[in-house]
């Protein structure tokens, strides 16, 4: 039987783009089952864009409550028996579908998938390839040896891409029933939302497939929140986290590590934003849990980083 996907494509404000992310769909050789646009709250045509593709589009309009909660309600409302998702602002390759959808068939025991995908500025100019600035990825790459896929399922390998995962939303396909038996992503987090998804799924798993190819564009933003309020962002960061470490205690041995190790680089990234800043002793308290959660030289390094200035 072959997979059907709902593609969900939360949006909030995002007139400008919509249309080329709900176009990369409609292009794709695997044609989806649905396509579900979330209206977050928008105030500009958000809305309007989406209703121009007719039946072809779903749309759900939402008070704004941000981008899991959009993407919950578009899981909450899909007929599909597998899940993509697509930011408004990113695009799909128009393989993206077929290479999961046909892999899927071949290997019912693979529990969810992923890929590469490109990084490309505003003006469309290509910045690189996720998996080859991962290390994750790299050693993946190495392990297939110019294969096209290959399959996560040794303990170092899981807890390598829970620490730095290279696959991002947009190449993330898994059945909707997991979704909903761990209950979508997390609400009330404004960055690494994502992390916090993946890692709990990675936990419920067993085998991962990975297909070693762009499946799409993620759009790097030079006015990100990100970068206008770097600590604030890192803060962010690190409370997601926070909360994703509270519930690790639950999860198998190799995902425990690769939290850990995301928990370290995220505190050691908010002690650089707060050095830059010119908050020393913040920065040195940002980093010092980390003697405790992780300790080794690494962290004696952040702290050492930290002290220097």
């Amino acid at each position: 039987m072959n997979a059907r996907f709902s593609v969900i494509i939360p949006a909030y404000n995002s007139a400008a783009t919509l249309a080329r992310a709900i176009e990369s769909v409609r292009a794709q050789s695997w044609p989806a089952h649905e396509i579900i646009v979330v209206d977050d709250g928008s105030t500009d045509a958000t809305a309007d864009i989406a209703r121009q593709f007719g039946e072809d589009v779903r749309l759900i309009r939402q008070p704004n409550s941000g981008v899991s909660a959009a993407r919950n309600a578009g899981a909450a409302a899909a007929s599909g028996d597998w899940l993509a998702f697509l930011d408004a602002d990113d695009w799909y390759a128009p393989e993206r579908i077929r290479l999961h959808a046909e892999w899927i068939a071949e290997d019912p025991g693979l529990d969810f998938l992923t890929g590469d995908y490109e990084y490309r500025d505003a003006a469309n100019a290509l910045l690189g390839t996720s998996m080859a600035q991962h290390a994750a990825g790299r050693a993946m790459l190495a392990k297939c040896g110019g294969a096209s896929r290959g399959v996560i399922d040794t303990p170092a390998e899981i807890a390598a891409f829970v620490a730095d995962h290279f696959g991002d939303t947009h190449t993330l396909s898994l059945p909707r029933a997991r979704f909903a038996e761990l209950g979508g992503y997390p609400t009330g987090f404004k960055v690494c939302e994502d992390v916090h998804f993946l890692a709990r799924l990675v936990a419920h798993s067993r085998r991962i497939g990975v297909v070693c190819q762009s499946l799409g564009v993620y759009v790097i933003h030079g006015g990100s929140a990100t970068r206008r309020d770097p600590v604030a962002a890192q803060r962010e960061n690190v409370r997601t986290l926070d909360d994703l470490a509270r519930l690790a205690a639950q999860f198998p041995q190799p995902v425990r590590q690769g939290v850990a190790a995301r928990m370290q680089s995220a505190r050691y990234n908010l002690g650089c934003a707060l050095s830059k800043s010119g908050q020393r002793g913040a920065a040195i308290r940002a980093v010092l849990p980390s003697l405790v959660d992780a300790p080794g030289w690494t962290s004696v390094r952040h702290v050492l980083s930290m002290l220097k200035g």
